[in-house]
Parts: structure tokens; C-alpha cells; sequence
């Protein structure tokens, strides 16, 4: 993929987005936000985790992500008795009495984690090296991962039986945490009409893995001014009580703040969100569009907080 420069380049993502974005709505319906957020994360180089109740097309929107942009495909399916070598692979021993590294599922280019948190940690905890060096280490050798390689997992609710809570140093991992709620009216008349009766959609693959891994490196590429990187760091810094930023409210209501890696995806993200609405470098606006799913994971309330009734997302909102 040529262009003549980098203006013209981010032209082509922003036209990209917008026809991948189309493709996919013919399958998943209503839910244009999440579908922004996911192909964001996507373009970031990050992860994503979509948490909502049994029935509201998170695995579809995977799946259907996965073949518009051409990408291998794996789903694992995450239960109380898997074992970290059904995800990352296992060493047996071949018919020559040498042992031989036989890959698992995690060896794709998009990974659905489906209710990843019906699995004990210590199968959860197979994933971290993979989200974060994209490698699988197995009997001492490092075996890398195909590029570009994304792992967007489904979660139930916490408070519904039979989950285990991700630890924090999973859950830091995923860029980007996205609420899916129940459909609007019309859009549920849309989706039940659709899905009742014998309508099929072909799909068009709009770009493939080198497009991707091409524009990942042009959003890095992406210049910000100073204001824009402090308000992004200072953002995430206001998160951490007893610190130099941190709010009344923060030091009040917060036990645990967002570290260093969510300031770099507020970062990543509002190049991203700049690009794919058509700029060419980032604004505060851009920050603040991107803020709350990349915060909502990181931060934890205190006991005063839960007690009276204050939200995350409210704690977030009265920071921007």
C-alpha cells in the first residue's frame, strides 16, 4: 500500500473506517458506538473487552469484525475446567521420541475470549504474556504470535454466578472496557425481523492484515501537540488518590487509580478517533471521546463510594 504522503494516508483510514464500519452494520445492528470503539482499539494495537448480559451479539460482532477485515479467527470458550495449555499449546512427544510444540488456539490473528471470566485465573493469566509481548513462552522457547493479533473477549456481569473477577494485571491489558446495554426499540424490530427470517448477508472483506499493521503504524505516526499529551497524562494522573492531581472527590471516593498504560492509550486513542473523524491531528475532544472505556477498568471505587451509590462513569465524567 503506497501513498504519496501521510495526509493522504489518513484520508484512506478514514474511508476505511467508514466502509468498514457500514459492512459490519449489516450484521450487527444498533450498536454503532461499540462497533467504533472495537475497530478503534483494533487500529490501536489494543485489546478490548466487551461486558454485557448473555444475548446481546458481543460473539457475532467478533466474528463478523474478524471477517470483514479478512483476519485468521479463533474462539475459545472459556469455562471453569479449562487448562492454560488448551489456550497456548502444549509439548508432546512426537513418533521420533523428540518433543515437538503442537500450537493452540491462541496462535491467530483475532482471538474471541468468550466469557473469560468463567475461567480460573490461573487459565486467565495464560493470556497475559500474549496481550502483552504477543509471544507464547512454552518449555522455555518463545514462540511469537501472528500479526497483528488482537484479543477482544466477552464478559458477563460479575454479580451473575459462576465468575471469577479478571485480575488487575489482566484487566489493565485490554484497552479499552465497552458497556454493551439492550437494544433500542426500533433496533431490536430490526434485529428479530432479520434474524426470523431466511435474509443472508454476504460480507465484503474491506481491507486485510498488511492494511492494518500499516495504518497501526501510521496512527503512532500521528503528531500531537504538547497540550493535548499533558491533558491525556494529567487525565489519567487525576485518577490516583493522594497524588499531585487528584480531586477532592478522587481522594475521597477512589482506593486504586489508572497507571502509566492508560495515559499511552489516551493517547493512542484520541490519534485514533482524530483520524478516523477525518483529522489530522488530535484535540482535548478526542481525549475526552475516548476517556471512559479506557478508565472505567482501571479505576477502583472505595467502600464510601459503593455505599453511596457513585458510579464510575460519574467519578469519570466529572474529571474531563
Amino acid at each position: 500500500m503506497q501513498y504519496k504522503n501521510e495526509v493522504e494516508a489518513v484520508d484512506a483510514l478514514h474511508q476505511s473506517f467508514n466502509n468498514i464500519k457500514a459492512e459490519i452494520s449489516k450484521v450487527v445492528v444498533g450498536q454503532d458506538d461499540i462497533i467504533k470503539s472495537v475497530l478503534i482499539a483494533i487500529f490501536s494495537n489494543g485489546h478490548c473487552l466487551l461486558v454485557g448480559v448473555p444475548g446481546l451479539a458481543k460473539t457475532l460482532l467478533v466474528q463478523t469484525v474478524a471477517s470483514v477485515l479478512d483476519l485468521d479467527f479463533n474462539r475459545i470458550q472459556f469455562t471453569p475446567d479449562l487448562m492454560p495449555s488448551d489456550i497456548i499449546g502444549a509439548e508432546i512427544l512426537g513418533e521420533d521420541r523428540h518433543f515437538k510444540f503442537i500450537k493452540g488456539p491462541v496462535f491467530s490473528n483475532i482471538i474471541l475470549a468468550d466469557e473469560i471470566n468463567r475461567t480460573p485465573p490461573k487459565t486467565q493469566a495464560a493470556l497475559l504474556e500474549a496481550m502483552q509481548e504477543k509471544s507464547v513462552t512454552a518449555a522455555g522457547q518463545t514462540h511469537i504470535l501472528p500479526k497483528p493479533f488482537f484479543v477482544l473477549a466477552t464478559q458477563n456481569p460479575i454479580e451473575q454466578e459462576g465468575t471469577y473477577p479478571l485480575p488487575e494485571a489482566q484487566l489493565d491489558r485490554f484497552m479499552f472496557n465497552i458497556q454493551l446495554n439492550y437494544p433500542a426499540f426500533a433496533d431490536e424490530l430490526n434485529i428479530v425481523r432479520n434474524t426470523t427470517s431466511n435474509k443472508t448477508v454476504q460480507l465484503q472483506k474491506i481491507i486485510h492484515a498488511d492494511d492494518i499493521q500499516y495504518f497501526q503504524k501510521l496512527i503512532r505516526d500521528i503528531p500531537i501537540t504538547d497540550n493535548v499529551l499533558e491533558y491525556a497524562v494529567k487525565l489519567a494522573a487525576k485518577t490516583r488518590p493522594n497524588s499531585e492531581f487528584a480531586t477532592d472527590a478522587v481522594n475521597k471516593y477512589i482506593s486504586w487509580g489508572a497507571g502509566p498504560r492508560a495515559s499511552q492509550f489516551l493517547v493512542l486513542g484520541a490519534k485514533c478517533h482524530a483520524a478516523i473523524t477525518g483529522k489530522y491531528s488530535p484535540d482535548i475532544e478526542d481525549v475526552k471521546a475516548v476517556a471512559e472505556p479506557i478508565l472505567r477498568h482501571r479505576i477502583v471505587r472505595n467502600y464510601r463510594a459503593e455505599a453511596e451509590g457513585l458510579s464510575i462513569e460519574k467519578i469519570i465524567k466529572d474529571l474531563l
